[in-house]
């Protein structure tokens, strides 16, 4: 005699059903919360090399307008080694 599995009775099927959905809804949110965690972290990082990257680009925009600013005023004439080094 073949052994064979019957099918669940009529009112367990909405039941496995509702399972299976949550069971999938379950996927699906684990999946998003793991997306959402590493967009986070991404944003996080990036603005924080952004925010370091902007400080060394205000520094060098104010060595910039000093450089400018003393070759308006012909201060500098003829450079050195060491007037350079002292600018930088």
């Amino acid at each position: 005699m073949a052994s064979h599995q019957q099918p669940p009775p009529v009112h367990q099927r909405p039941l496995q059903q509702d399972w299976a959905n949550r069971e999938y809804i379950e996927v699906i949110t684990g999946s998003i919360k793991k997306i959402t965690d590493f967009l986070n972290s991404f944003d996080t990082s990036c603005r924080s090399r952004l925010a370091v990257l902007n400080q060394k680009l205000t520094e060098l925009e104010r060595q910039v307008e000093y450089i400018e600013a003393r070759i308006a005023n012909n201060e500098y004439g003829q450079l050195n080694d060491q007037q350079i080094d002292e600018i930088e």
